[in-house]
């Protein structure tokens, strides 16, 4: 069975877990470098971006992660995790906070407001469409989210999301990253450069399963692997969209 690691230092990493399960997949808790040396491929979750690089430079993860990332293992970062993986990110709170880097990139951390301010909205994915099948759009959802406002020559992008010209976006406590246009209408919200894989939104919160096996075909691409994930047999049922409330990560 294949085994991915999910950093579960906090926020939804059992979401993560429990999406890998229904692909067939092995999702395995991650909370020490060491741990990392037992798995080939990694997701970063979504939760509170802050806490989670405090808790990392507790458990001294930081230079294993880097590691991990600079051998070329194939890393996914939702949310959080995108912020993690940017090479920079902007509206950080006062005095910032630690990052894994390897995505070329520049992340806004708060781009999209406050909890009160988080939303879903359908997404154009042609890319994944492309590897996956089924509906052209998917349902983001982003939650404090974070969105991603330039990209080096090497990403690609993989969605954006619509922007309405007088939402009151780009809010940080620092004042930093604050380039509202009124004739932005969209952002980038997913990109993925070689090994690494980011979305600014949650797709482990719902029950469409496409980017998690997006992510295991990229995985294996990376890996070299003969195995073919053709064989998890996955039905209709993965596009199914479930209507649960949005978790408050604090």
């Amino acid at each position: 069975m294949t085994i991915v690691g999910v950093l579960a230092l906090q926020g939804s990493f059992n979401e993560h877990i429990a999406a890998l399960r229904r692909l067939g997949v092995k999702g395995v808790e991650i909370r020490k470098p060491e741990q990392l040396l037992n798995v080939a491929s990694l997701i970063i979750p979504g939760g509170e971006s802050t806490t989670m690089a405090k808790l990392a430079e507790l458990h001294n993860l930081f230079p294993a992660l880097r590691e991990f990332v600079k051998m070329g293992k194939p890393v996914w970062g939702t949310c959080a995790g995108l912020i993690f993986l940017a090479n920079k990110a902007t509206g950080q709170k006062t005095g910032g906070q630690g990052l894994v880097g390897g995505l070329d990139c520049t992340v806004h951390r708060n781009f999209f407001g406050s909890q009160l301010q988080s939303f879903e909205s359908e997404l154009s994915i042609p890319e994944l469409v492309s590897s996956e099948g089924g509906p052209e759009t998917f349902r983001g959802v982003f939650i404090r989210a974070p969105a991603i406002l330039d990209v080096g020559p090497e990403v690609q992008v993989l969605a954006h999301c619509p922007v309405s010209s007088n939402s009151n976006l780009h809010s940080s406590s620092s004042g930093e990253g604050k380039k509202e246009k009124d004739a932005e209408s969209k952002v980038i919200v997913a990109v993925r450069q070689g090994n690494l894989l980011a979305t600014a939104f949650h797709p482990e919160l719902t029950s469409d399963n496409r980017w998690h096996s997006y992510f295991l075909k990229m995985a294996g691409d990376v890996e070299e692997s003969s195995s073919s994930l053709e064989s998890i047999g996955v039905n209709n049922s993965r596009f199914e969209r479930s209507k649960s409330d949005l978790p408050i990560f604090i």
